[in-house]
């Protein structure tokens, strides 16, 4: 990785707002602040690899304090360079296993009734913890025993009886944990008319390989994925917002991509779809019978991506929905950041703001587009989470959805 993206920094004020928004600030003194950590000490690494502070290991790259920039300095991006270029960890088998989710993924599902028993053991987390430093007091994801790459292929004759069609980036965290958003994804997007393709090859988004610094296993999967996405002939739509963040914004700021080509190609699943119900493309019948009262929070990274918006106003369409819209708060995880053993506590305590908003919502669910997000909010709340997508799924009527979409 060369030092040919500075993330602007020379566009700083020096007005300090990013450190107001950092979550990290509130709960840890070690950490020196956005400002510091970005623009500030950069001016200095340029000179000197020597002044790198390896207390920027505690960035969340939750973006935050780029969304409150008023230059638009890439302050996160910043700091993500020079914890790749000059960070180092106590803990790189850890790291590296957290951060592999094709691999470790693969062979989870394999075995998932055992792997989830194992997991969920005392025993099992202590020797996590105390061997490679994941924390005991974590809840770690469950594996699904059919992925959802699997589940598709009994659907993908099906999708050519459409017209009209998307492709759809559904990740690992679909494909290895939760195949059901997938599946969720794909009965909403027949009711509206569209048939469903997978990528003819994708890899893990790679956002945790690079929060952990291991850049160049990032950039393999950003070419591979960069590759299945230009030869697409339709919209590449995602479910994630930490995907849809780290393919159109990181492959370029952090790992040096060309993806210019690719920026409108792109898109989470809600802004397409509540553009093409605002053009009257796409109709939606809701069950006159739902209802549910519900909690959204905005993932950190759809707010970076400026999305929130859509899925709220999807939601607000359902009749049956009682929703409440929580003030923006980081829930803590940022990926692998919450499981390890040293961030565990930490973690938590930035996520404890959001915990007490959901409390006092006292929702039947928590509505958010973002994995990691569902598993920290699920482990610390014990309420269960879904993504918009399936939300509207639990609310439509396909039957009749189905009709009014008919081509």
């Amino acid at each position: 990785m060369q030092d040919n993206n500075l993330g602007n920094f020379q566009d700083c004020l020096k007005c300090n707002i990013c450190a107001e928004v950092c979550p990290m600030m509130e709960v840890n003194p070690l950490y020196p602040g956005p400002k510091q950590a970005g623009p500030d000490e950069l001016r200095y690494r340029i000179k000197d690899s020597a002044f790198f502070d390896n207390a920027l290991k505690y960035c969340l790259n939750c973006k935050r304090c780029e969304v409150a920039c008023p230059s638009g300095v890439k302050v996160g991006d910043i700091v993500a360079r020079a914890k790749i270029k000059y960070g180092h960890s106590q803990h790189k088998m850890r790291d590296l296993m957290l951060s592999s989710t094709d691999l470790v993924g693969g062979m989870a599902t394999t075995f998932a009734p055992i792997v989830n028993l194992a997991l969920s053991l005392d025993i099992t987390k202590s020797v996590l913890d105390s061997t490679l430093g994941v924390s005991a007091h974590a809840s770690m994801p469950k594996y699904a025993s059919k992925r959802f790459e699997q589940w598709f292929k009994k659907v993908k004759a099906h999708q050519e009886g459409y017209s009209r069609f998307v492709e759809y980036f559904h990740g690992c965290y679909v494909n290895y944990n939760y195949p059901q958003l997938g599946q969720d994804f794909v009965t909403l997007m027949n009711a509206c008319g569209y048939g469903v393709h997978i990528l003819e090859k994708q890899k893990c988004c790679g956002v945790a390989l690079i929060a952990n610094g291991f850049a160049s296993q990032a950039t393999s999967a950003a070419k591979t994925n960069l590759a299945s996405i230009r030869k697409a002939s339709q919209p590449v739509l995602t479910t994630s917002s930490s995907c849809t963040l780290t393919i159109k914004e990181e492959y370029s700021t952090i790992l040096d991509q060309d993806t210019s080509d690719i920026q409108s190609k792109v898109q989470m699943a809600v802004k397409w779809l509540y553009d093409r119900i605002e053009r009257g493309e796409v109709r939606l019948a809701f069950r006159k019978d739902f209802k549910m009262k519900a909690a959204y929070h905005t993932p950190c990274h759809l707010q970076k991506l400026g999305n929130q918006i859509y899925s709220i106003a999807l939601l607000r369409m359902i009749p049956g929905l009682d929703l409440k819209v929580l003030e923006q708060k980081c829930c803590g995880i940022s990926g692998t950041f919450g499981f390890k053993k040293e961030n565990y506590a930490i973690s938590q305590k930035i996520g404890s703001q959001l915990y007490e908003r959901i409390y006092a919502a006292n929702p039947e669910v928590v509505i958010t587009d973002c994995e990691t997000c569902k598993w920290q909010i699920e482990g610390a709340c014990g309420i269960p989470v879904f993504n918009p997508i399936s939300i509207l799924v639990q609310a439509l009527d396909i039957e009749q959805t189905t009709k009014l979409n008919e081509r």
